[in-house]
């Protein structure tokens, strides 16, 4: 049953993404209450685990650390391609450039008050726990990082599956490392805030 619920839940977000980039949705007014909606599923199926293998003090260092690191890369990146790809940096520019009339305030509120806990609740609360229960070694995170990534391809927006890709790995392997959420929530949540709060795409010329 919890199984058959994971799955449906991660084709709304699949559909979600897709509405938003085929049919024009709003992604905040999208997205806000899908992740919502997949994180109290975590929560009534589940009590996700916040550091079973490490302390909360740990979980938290590396978790505060980790996000502003992760920013610097992002940043790096985007500087090297964007200038030479220009689908990517005008991809980039359409998602982190769609506050619209919202402030900053409001945008941070939704993303990672809402947004993120509700994805790393669903994703590496309970998602990844059940596939590491059912299947051996590696296969489980992996599968669990694929499948995250996959839910987000219907965005058919680069910067999306590209954050997708290189940060769910990242908090993929900060809760398989920590026996919980609490260091990839924490991750999330400060790579979230800089990238809204200073959109890399900013510093790229055109």
């Amino acid at each position: 049953m919890i199984r058959a619920l994971m799955v449906v839940a991660a084709l709304t977000e699949g559909v979600g993404w897709w509405a938003i980039s085929r049919r024009g949705l709003n992604v905040w007014n999208t997205m806000a209450p899908v992740l919502v909606g997949l994180g109290v599923l975590a929560l009534l199926t589940g009590r996700p685990a916040l550091a079973q293998d490490r302390s909360i003090g740990l979980a938290v260092a590396v978790g505060l650390a980790s996000g502003p690191a992760l920013y610097l890369a992002t940043r790096l990146f985007v500087e090297v391609v964007a200038p030479r790809w220009r689908a990517f940096r005008t991809q980039s520019v359409q998602m982190y450039g769609r506050r619209g009339a919202r402030s900053l305030g409001t945008v941070l509120l939704l993303s990672v008050g809402l947004m993120v806990p509700g994805e790393e609740l669903f994703w590496r609360g309970l998602v990844l726990p059940e596939l590491e229960g059912s299947l051996t070694g590696v296969l489980g995170p992996v599968v669990a990082w694929a499948a995250f990534v996959a839910a987000n391809v219907p965005s058919f927006n680069l910067a999306i599956v590209a954050g997708a890709a290189v940060g769910g790995a990242v908090w993929v392997a900060l809760a398989t490392w920590s026996g919980g959420i609490l260091a990839g929530l924490l991750c999330h949540a400060g790579w979230t805030a800089l990238m809204l709060a200073f959109p890399p795409v900013e510093g790229v010329t055109s």
